[in-house]
Order: structure tokens, then sequence, then C-alpha cells
């Protein structure tokens, strides 16, 4: 009995000084500094599970992202990756695929930054179709650099520069993503780490731009002002109000309301001609004049 209770207490230990994903990691970068609840910590553990499971060579994989809380995802990944300044993770992550075509290129980083600040660069890669995979994690709010509104602040919710309530309507990412041309579009959230996993590595295996939005929680800023509970009150509103509708059409997957029902799935998969197809294409024709 006691030789068994000491097998046990080895484990334990062992488990506690190791993690499965520990040679993914910048261990010098840990602890994180992301709060308790948040779902940041979701999206990078089905992420890096994608990048090992589809047996991706970590030296071919890239990661780039924008300043906000899951803006520090590109720090602790041990990938190449690049940290950049606020608003432009499309554009360096364009100057990387175009410069080194072999790599698989992903953008990780936030509402705010992706759709406010890079708003134009989000949708012009979308038109161009650049290969690269974005992942956004929406939780309606500057988390990281004030707790400001974002363009997808829902109607009437409080943040620190809408004290009395946003008065402006919300972007609808997949329908604005798949307006401007993303050959994947799909929405889950943090809790279905899961179904996320799974659409990061269907996504993966696709061409062009792809674009996943993640629903976040951020209890102790969008979640506190709007009196939304806590990280497990999310959790619960998550699983009580996500309906899955697969193929749905995007002009009726908007979150206006964040106390509402609201719809996941993927919405777009599909193939065209990506920009560096386009760039071939085109110079074979230079080619044989």
């Amino acid at each position: 009995m006691n030789r068994d209770i000491r097998d046990i207490e080895d484990r334990c230990m062992y488990m506690a000084e190791s993690h499965p994903l520990d040679e993914y990691l910048r261990q010098d970068r840990l602890p994180h500094i992301w709060c308790t609840g948040c779902g940041c910590g979701e999206i990078l553990t089905a992420y890096i599970e994608s990048i090992i499971e589809l047996k991706i060579d970590p030296d071919k994989v890239a990661v780039v992202s924008g300043i906000g809380c899951i803006g520090r995802a590109a720090g602790y990944l041990k990938f190449d990756s690049f940290h950049t300044t606020h608003g432009r993770p499309i554009p360096f992550a364009t100057g990387l695929k175009v410069a080194n075509p072999k790599l698989d290129v992903t953008v990780i980083s936030g509402d705010g930054d992706l759709f406010a600040i890079g708003g134009n660069h989000i949708i012009h890669a979308a038109r161009r179709n650049i290969e690269m995979l974005i992942i956004c994690s929406n939780n309606f709010t500057y988390g990281m650099t004030g707790g400001q509104f974002s363009p997808t602040t829902p109607v009437d919710a409080f943040t620190t520069t809408t004290p009395y309530g946003n008065c402006e309507k919300p972007f609808n990412l997949p329908d604005l993503m798949a307006a401007a041309g993303a050959t994947y579009v799909a929405r889950w959230t943090s809790l279905h780490v899961r179904r996320l996993k799974d659409s990061i590595k269907e996504a993966l295996m696709r061409k062009g731009l792809r674009f996943i939005e993640v629903l976040t929680p951020c209890p102790t800023g969008f979640g506190k002002r709007n009196k939304l509970g806590s990280a497990i009150d999310t959790a619960k509103y998550y699983q009580d109000h996500m309906v899955i509708k697969h193929d749905a059409d995007t002009r009726e997957v908007g979150l206006e309301d964040p106390r509402a029902d609201f719809i996941v799935g993927k919405f777009v998969d599909i193939e065209k001609e990506t920009y560096l197809e386009a760039k071939e294409r085109i110079r074979s024709r230079e080619v044989k004049k």
C-alpha cells in the first residue's frame, strides 16, 4: 500500500514539473498574464493541439499577433512568431507568406486590433485571398488597453468609453469576412474547445484566407461592467444559448444582444484562386510573351 502511495506521489510530481505542450511554449515567458476565466488559453491550446495532430513541422509555422490580450499568444508560442504594432499583424503576415510561400502563417489577434485599427488590412487581405489563417478572439472590448468599446461591442453595452451604453451597431464579423472574400469562415466559443480545435485543423488544411471567430469571455472587464457574472456564468451562457447552424446565411449571424441566442458553426468553405496562384498565372503569361 505504501509502495502504491509513493508511486502515485512520484507520478503527481512528474505531472507538476512537465506538461504535454511544454515543447511548444516559451517557458521563460510564463506564467501568462491572462485573467482567470479568460478564453485566450483555450484558443492557444486548441491551436497548438491542431499543429500537433496534423503533424505540421514547427519550423514551417509562423504566428503573428497585434496588441491586445490574445496578442500575447505570439510571445508564448515556441514557433517563429511576431508581436507587431497595434493593428498591423495582417501586413506582417502577408509579407511572410509572399516572401516564403512554404510557411503556414497564422494571425492570432483580437476584435479591436483586427477590425478597428487593422480593419483596412483585413478586408484587403480577404479580397486578395492571401493564404493565411486568422483566428479572432472576440471579447467585445479592448481588454488590455483600457476596456474601451470595439467594433464588436453590442448596442447598449457599457465600456470605459461608453459609460451610458454603446450607440453604435457592431460588425457582423463572419458576414464581413465572407463579403470581403474569405474562403473559410467559422465561429465557435472558447468553451467548445473540441469543436474549435477541429475547426482550426480543418482551416489549416484549406487554401486561401481562412477566418475563425472565437467568442471569448472578458470577466474582469466587459463582463463586470455589463453584469454578466463570473466566467462560469459566461460559460453557462455559451452552453445554453449556442445554436449550431452550419452553412447559415452570414447576414443572419450578427451579435447585437449579448444575452440572446447566437449562431455558431462553419458558414463558408469554398475554393478559389489565391493571391500567390494569381501572381504565378500572371508571371507565366509574361514568360510566354
